[in-house]
């Protein structure tokens, strides 16, 4: 089997997590794809998140339309600290015939030697990424601190979709569209629980 893994705070999930999952699943030929909610991102320990049951619902209606697309609570079900080196450890154990894909922009591998055990990660799957304009990693610095990251790394072809749930959080608040940013049934769920300061129309 090959599994893409698209880990991240999917707060809200948007069509740019859909876009990076689909042109990985057609370019690699990818069997399934797993939406990995986190529990509390180690990166953002003083940013409120948003409840993860909300953040599971909308994943689940963001994926729904897609049988490829699977949702996975392996972040949510675990204790702290939520690093990728251990999300990535326990889906080996849970699939160990499978190659893994972690997905990511290449903003993510520009940063990815600021990740905790960045090595750890590349031993355990394949950083399948896409560019994203504005962002280019060093591969050489990568290289030097993780000889062999460069037979690691897939480069998809395309690019990043330029949208952002910081953006999204501040169109609802401020009253805002955010249609063609996010699933229909996602942005009904917002509303419907006034998520980000929105109001119900």
């Amino acid at each position: 089997m090959r599994l893409g893994v698209l880990g991240g705070t999917f707060d809200p999930p948007h069509y740019g997590h859909l876009h990076l999952a689909q042109v990985a699943l057609d370019q690699l030929s990818l069997d399934r794809v797993l939406f990995v909610p986190a529990g509390q991102p180690p990166h953002k320990p003083d940013q409120p998140i948003t409840p993860a049951l909300h953040r599971e619902a909308m994943v689940s209606l963001a994926i729904a339309d897609d049988e490829r697309f699977i949702l996975s609570r392996a972040d949510l079900d675990r204790p702290g600290p939520h690093y990728t080196a251990d999300l990535l450890a326990i889906l080996r154990r849970a699939y160990p015939e499978a190659d893994l894909y972690f997905l990511m922009g290449s903003d993510s591998l520009a940063q990815f030697l600021t990740w905790h055990d960045p090595a750890r990660i590349a031993a355990q799957a394949k950083l399948a990424v896409l560019p994203r304009p504005g962002w280019e990693a060093d591969l050489e610095a990568l290289e030097k601190a993780i000889p062999g990251i460069r037979d690691r790394i897939v480069w998809l072809e395309g690019s990043m979709m330029d949208v952002a749930g910081t953006e999204i959080r501040r169109r609802i608040a401020e009253g805002w569209p955010i249609s063609g940013m996010v699933p229909p049934a996602v942005e009904t769920y917002i509303r419907r629980h006034h998520l980000y300061g929105g109001q119900q129309p």
